[in-house]
């Protein structure tokens, strides 16, 4: 999975963004479903349906009343393909309880607001408002028990997902930098510096990448540390490789129609997930923690 996600992000970034929201709906329905539900979305994958997950709302939320039918009050924003997603699994407010999942039609264009979605890049995610007023939901479209979403490692330790589809990226411009480079850089020693500090930053977070992916997998104590790390590998990566990219082709990388300027502006976006900061500093607390040679001869 994590190959399947970097090679779609190589094709497109703002497709690999959903096609990782469509992959990661999935694990929740594997993780969560009961029978009915399972067969459920087997009949709705078999009609091809397509699934995100949203759980980025603004205040107040999105809430639903206490009695069933339940209905949603609320709106989700930043919510990639609002409106061309067949079905999106929501985080909802629970009275007296931590916050649950639901299974709600995405595909309603009269609820999609992308007037606000005004960026530089990822554009075709579509990632706008979605309301959910008035939706009514039945004990049926709960997925899993309130705190199911929020649940470590799960939770935390899956941002490799992401992190595998922005390496993609990140593989497809150093690509497409080595296709357009002249015959002038490439006779230039700094620019074949360049060059190599571009691409051994690329393999270096795909090493981190498909470690976190491994450990994510094996259930690893480590592996929530091990997927903090390697959002910021691969960060500092896709830095490097968009700093040689501009360096090296020049204004040929800021072009309009050239793919180097489209790949640059996506991952300008992509890259900037919430609290990079915050996730480095806690993952260097359990290498202080440690020991970080240890005899099995892991990182720790």
């Amino acid at each position: 999975m994590a190959l399947a996600l970097r090679q779609v992000g190589r094709g497109d970034l703002s497709i690999g963004r959903l096609f990782e929201g469509h992959v990661n709906a999935l694990l929740l329905f594997d993780w969560f479903a009961n029978p009915e539900q399972r067969a459920w979305l087997n009949e709705a994958l078999g009609r091809g349906a397509w699934f995100g997950v949203w759980a980025t709302e603004p205040a107040p939320g999105v809430a639903m009343s206490a009695a069933a039918p339940h209905v949603l009050s609320g709106e989700k924003h930043f919510a990639s393909g609002a409106g061309g997603l067949d079905y999106a699994l929501i985080t909802i407010a629970c009275e007296g309880s931590e916050r649950r999942l639901a299974i709600a039609p995405a595909n309603d264009p009269e609820r999609a607001d992308l007037t606000g979605w005004r960026v530089r890049g990822m554009r075709a995610s579509v990632s706008g408002r979605y309301s959910v007023e008035g939706l009514c939901l039945s004990e049926t479209t709960l997925l899993g028990a309130p705190g199911d979403y929020d649940r470590n490692p799960r939770f935390t330790a899956g941002a490799w997902r992401f992190c595998a589809v922005q390496l993609g990226g990140i593989e497809a411009l150093l690509a497409e930098t080595r296709r357009l480079m002249r015959t002038a850089a490439r006779e230039d020693p700094v620019q074949r510096a360049r060059f190599a500090q571009a691409a051994v930053a690329t393999r270096s977070a795909g090493f981190w990448v498909t470690e976190a992916a491994r450990r994510f997998a094996d259930g690893a104590q480590d592996s929530i540390a091990v997927s903090r790390l390697a959002r910021g590998v691969v960060e500092d990566a896709g830095f490097v490789v968009m700093e040689a990219a501009a360096r090296i082709l020049g204004t040929r990388s800021a072009l309009d129609g050239e793919r180097a300027d489209k790949i640059i502006r996506d991952l300008s976006l992509y890259l900037r997930q919430a609290g990079p900061d915050h996730a480095r500093d806690e993952a260097a607390k359990v290498l202080l923690d440690h020991d970080v040679w240890p005899e099995d001869d892991r990182l720790w």
